[in-house]
């Protein structure tokens, strides 16, 4: 009987929570994450676990589990607010209640990773990434989802499984669906670095490409990674005089060019860039650049919303016309300041990638016809 039972579990499409030993629970008191972990719940036919997440009159977080996950799949649910450091940490006592509580296997649904911009060395600093994805298994974490990280080689941090799936086919749907002229329409790259995705989105959309060149170099150039942690010798007479170490010629920025063709009389453009939206400096300057270029109406397209500092006002100020981007990250108040913000649901995918890894069922439909540069 156990076998049958066992087998049952394993290939019936449909959720049994009672026979399975299946637990939700959101980790956050953010109105945002209970509200994404209902809609999960709700997509798998499961009630919300009961738990409490708070903090202290000192600000220390405090978590009670409020029902028993011995023996259970307990899928934590976690989108990353304004304070980070306090999502962490409820995160990761969260994790550590239900591993003390001897629950079966305990698996983390972040759609944003938190820290994933400090995947490099730069200078003299460190890979903090690497230090959450450590904390995490430490913690008991024994699975992760996720989806759209920064870096794909954060995946390598972690000695468990991650999933890290794609909000490309939504946006592609958002695409097709709610621009009525999007075949008139050209993909285009912010910079350089994000041209692999744009090229990606073009090809599956039938669509012309643009690359924007001569931005302000961001985060992730080669200025301020670890190559140039080495204090510059001001003394030639401390270098060994057999060793002549060339010297690389400084970079400078180039002036702003578009490749590609968006001066087409009426052209729309589409601004697709890698993950983020954050600091919209850039995107704003891009969009001025295809104004005066000729599109006549410019989206900007990410899976990640960070949105912060004054993002949403200087958007709402500004030649984009549309922001879209997915609930991986909380941003009413954000929308609150800037209509021009939509939003799309990626509830969806992360219930059936928590019913496929509940049922013991293979993660590769998720990932039909995904590529290394969506």
């Amino acid at each position: 009987f156990f076998c049958t039972r066992n087998t049952t579990i394993k290939t019936d499409s449909a959720m049994n929570p009672t026979k399975g030993g299946l637990a939700i629970f959101s980790a956050n008191s953010n109105p945002a994450c209970i509200e994404l972990a209902r809609r999960i719940a709700e997509r798998l036919g499961v009630e919300l676990g009961k738990a409490q997440v708070y903090q202290e009159a000192n600000r220390e977080t405090r978590v009670q589990i409020q029902e028993s996950v011995r023996g259970k799949d307990v899928f934590i649910i976690q989108t990353i607010s304004k304070d980070v450091n306090t999502t962490v940490m409820e995160l990761l006592i969260m994790v550590y209640a239900c591993k003390t509580s001897c629950a079966h296997s305990i698996i983390g649904v972040v759609p944003y990773f938190p820290y994933s911009k400090q995947c490099k060395m730069r200078k003299r600093g460190s890979i903090v990434s690497k230090l959450l994805a450590s904390m995490m298994c430490k913690a008991g974490l024994t699975h992760l989802i996720t989806m759209d990280l920064h870096q794909k080689e954060i995946q390598g941090f972690f000695n468990i499984p991650v999933d890290n799936l794609r909000a490309s086919p939504f946006l592609l749907q958002y695409i097709q669906e709610e621009i009525p002229d999007y075949r008139n329409a050209v993909i285009v790259a912010k910079s350089p670095s994000s041209a692999k995705r744009a090229q990606s989105f073009a090809e599956r959309l039938r669509l012309g490409i643009a690359v924007i060149h001569g931005e302000a170099q961001d985060a992730e150039s080669d200025q301020v990674d670890g190559r140039h942690s080495p204090p510059s010798v001001k003394n030639m007479a401390a270098i060994h005089p057999s060793l002549e170490i060339p010297l690389l010629i400084p970079k400078e920025k180039p002036p702003i060019t578009v490749v590609g063709d968006v001066g087409v009389s009426e052209r729309l453009a589409l601004i697709i860039l890698d993950d983020i939206i954050d600091d919209v400096d850039s995107f704003l300057a891009a969009a001025d650049t295809l104004k005066e270029r000729g599109a006549y109406k410019i989206y900007v397209m990410a899976t990640h919303g960070i949105l912060s500092s004054d993002g949403p006002r200087l958007i709402e100020e500004s030649a984009i016309d549309e922001v879209v981007v997915t609930n991986t990250i909380p941003h009413e108040i954000q929308k609150l300041q800037c209509p021009k913000i939509k939003t799309v649901d990626i509830s969806m995918i992360l219930s059936e990638a928590i019913r496929r890894i509940h049922n013991g069922e293979s993660m590769s439909y998720l990932f039909r016809n995904i590529g290394m540069d969506d």
